[in-house]
């Protein structure tokens, strides 16, 4: 059976399974009721691989701080440590949820860590992530990674 000429033709196996298996950025179920992601990959069975996992984390943290960048410029003065909680707490809520923040906020750019320290402790926030918050404060406090 001859191709279709006004179909461009298929050069590689990348290409036939994107036509074949489409690709798709969100979650979906499949005909066969297995989740699904990406060019059929199968979470459902095949799950992801660490590396894969490492990625997704490298690329999530990448846009978490390129929005913290835009929305808060004064945190390229802090030190990687105290930054980190920053983008600590943008990937936990959003930099949208962070911006909520503002008492936080106003004592981090001041630079009196401490107070802001107490700010983030005293949130509702701070009580859904237990833990996290009361590492990510003496973080925040001491200017040593936790």
């Amino acid at each position: 059976m001859p191709s279709n000429p006004s179909v461009a033709p298929i050069t590689s196996l990348v290409e036939q399974l994107k036509r074949d298996e489409g690709t798709r950025l969100h979650l979906y179920v499949d005909s066969v009721g297995k989740t699904t992601i990406g060019t059929g990959r199968n979470l459902s069975d095949v799950g992801i691989s660490q590396d894969e996992a490492d990625l997704m984390l490298a690329n999530d943290i990448t846009h978490a701080t390129a929005q913290l960048e835009i929305s808060f410029p004064w945190m390229a003065s802090l030190d990687d440590v105290r930054r980190a909680v920053l983008q600590n707490m943008a990937f936990n809520m959003g930099v949208h949820g962070l911006a909520g923040f503002k008492d936080f906020l106003n004592k981090m750019q001041a630079g009196d860590f401490r107070a802001a320290a107490g700010a983030m402790l005293d949130s509702i926030w701070a009580e859904q992530v237990g833990p996290r918050a009361q590492r990510l404060s003496v973080q925040l406090e001491t200017g040593e990674w936790q």
